[in-house]
């Protein structure tokens, strides 16, 4: 590949050398420079990868994307070989991810390309294409929170937007594998830092916007948080927005995308009315009619208001592709989200679920949710981590004393911190707010005893891990399931369990 033709979409500057300069690789990690491929150097918020120039010279490389005046490169090493290449960008992370498109060459062009931004409600909507996609026999790459999911297989990632090298090789291997489709969620922070530079999705989707990942290391106000969030709008041939958004016009105001809006009763493109929350053994969640393009019933077995917002983004993307309806419904009748609402029992006794909440907006939507749902008693079973704002304790005690029947304490991510004094910190906003609340430090014990002791109509929720498969304590992960736990108390093992397990 042509080094500066690469960059022609963000204007490099050719600072020495060849302008045909080829390579055959692409590297930003010092330690992975090697002869014949370009390095690229960008100033990050804690490191400055051009104090690394002499090591990446020594390892071979000659060919180098930077974003200093020749100068200062040549000031940093003792004088640059003669048959160097240094092209200047304005931005080295924009300049990777156009790299990063050509070393793999734009795999993300030979799919249709599916984006989703919001606050919340990424996962699942994400997951809800999927799953319609696949029922009308699709193949698909999801890219997200939950890790890069291709076919069978899960990659586990570090941000829910990889920096865009590891998003392009994921979409490369999407490509190899016979993916049609590619759903990805979209952080700010990954529009922010530039990983999904050089991508135009097909189809953009906004779920909704509230104030979250403001703070030193991420936004630093509500208005640049939603600036990121929005520009999805001018990178997507077509866009879906929630038109029931407060903010919806400050989202909207600059996009470049043919715009199209979902929204409960009132205005938009695609409409859901005739909400019904459902609790039956053998169902759980909620029953709609959805009107747009498609008229026609639907049922999503995730409980909740919101999910028939997340159902109905789903449901507008869909409507584009042109699939067998019958498939739709029943993809989201049958939908499993992993740790996401995710209904593990469900039984005339009692209703037991799993979810991620693990701060206070997240928490009070979901206990509000399932309030609507008229349970017989409200059981929350929770923690919260160690070594982090203390905030989240007494937001989430005060939100459990005032929302659930009964609160059961316990350990979550300890991490450094003592099991017993977090669980202190939220049990005096319990009291506070005047609620019951069951201190069981061992969350296997915490969970058998929810269920052992459920009356029947119960709705027990054990909030605050969803998917995550570890315990962490002392800088040690052991293996840790919520939704394990739960299948193999219910599987009979109760008392005996509960004696096997105790310490």
């Amino acid at each position: 590949m042509k080094v500066l033709e690469c960059l022609k979409g963000i204007g490099g500057d050719l600072l020495l050398g060849e302008p045909g300069t080829e390579v055959d690789g692409v590297a930003y990690d010092s330690r992975k420079a090697a002869r014949g491929c370009v390095f690229v150097f960008m100033k990050g918020t804690k490191v400055d990868s051009h104090d690394f120039v002499g090591q990446v010279l020594s390892a071979g490389c000659r060919c180098l994307v930077v974003e200093e005046s020749l100068d200062e490169i040549t000031a940093r090493v003792l004088g640059l070989p003669e048959d160097v290449t240094v092209i200047r960008v304005p931005n080295g992370r924009q300049a990777l991810a156009y790299l990063a498109a050509a070393r793999f060459g734009y795999p993300a062009g030979k799919m249709v390309c599916i984006g989703v931004t919001g606050t919340k409600g990424k996962t699942t909507t994400t997951y809800m294409i999927k799953a319609i996609l696949e029922a009308a026999g699709k193949k698909v790459g999801l890219i997200g929170t939950a890790g890069a999911v291709i076919g069978e297989a899960t990659y586990p990632t570090l941000n829910t937007t990889p920096e865009s090298y590891e998003l392009q090789q994921y979409f490369a291997r999407m490509v190899e594998e016979g993916c049609q489709y590619m759903i990805m969620e979209v952080s700010s922070q990954g529009l922010k830092m530039h990983r999904v530079d050089g991508i135009t999705f097909d189809y953009g989707i906004f779920t909704n916007i509230s104030n979250d990942h403001i703070g030193p290391d991420e936004h630093k106000d509500f208005e640049e948080y939603l600036y990121y969030k929005s520009q999805i709008l001018k990178r997507c041939q077509v866009g879906i927005a929630n038109r029931d958004d407060d903010h919806f016009e400050e989202i909207a105001k600059d996009h470049s995308c043919r715009l199209y809006t979902y929204g409960l009763e009132g205005e938009g493109d695609f409409r859901a009315r005739d909400i019904r929350y459902v609790s039956k053994e053998d169902f759980v969640g909620v029953e709609f009619f959805a009107e747009g393009f498609w008229d026609m019933d639907v049922k999503v077995n995730i409980p909740g208001r919101f999910n028939v917002y997340n159902a109905m983004a789903a449901l507008s993307v869909c409507s584009f592709l042109d699939l067998p309806r019958e498939r739709v419904s029943h993809a989201l009748e049958h939908l499993y989200v992993n740790g996401r609402m995710e209904i593990v029992h469900s039984s005339a006794k009692c209703t037991v679920i799993v979810d991620y909440a693990h701060n206070g907006v997240s928490m009070e939507s979901l206990l509000g949710t399932l309030r609507e749902y008229k349970p017989g008693r409200l059981v929350c079973v929770f923690g919260c981590g160690g070594n982090r704002s203390k905030d989240r304790r007494y937001s989430m005690g005060e939100i459990g004393g005032r929302l659930a029947d009964l609160c059961i304490l316990t350990a979550d991510n300890s991490r450094y911190e003592k099991t017993e004094d977090i669980i202190a910190d939220i049990r005096g906003s319990v009291e506070k707010a005047g609620g019951t609340y069951v201190e069981i430090p061992d969350r296997r014990e915490a969970i058998a005893y929810s269920i052992l002791n459920a009356r029947p109509g119960d709705m027990i929720a054990v909030i605050g891990k969803g998917h995550e498969d570890y315990q962490e304590e002392n800088g040690v992960r052991k293996p840790f399931l919520d939704r394990q736990v739960i299948e193999e108390v219910i599987a009979g093992q109760g008392a005996e369990y509960v004696r096997q397990h105790h310490h």
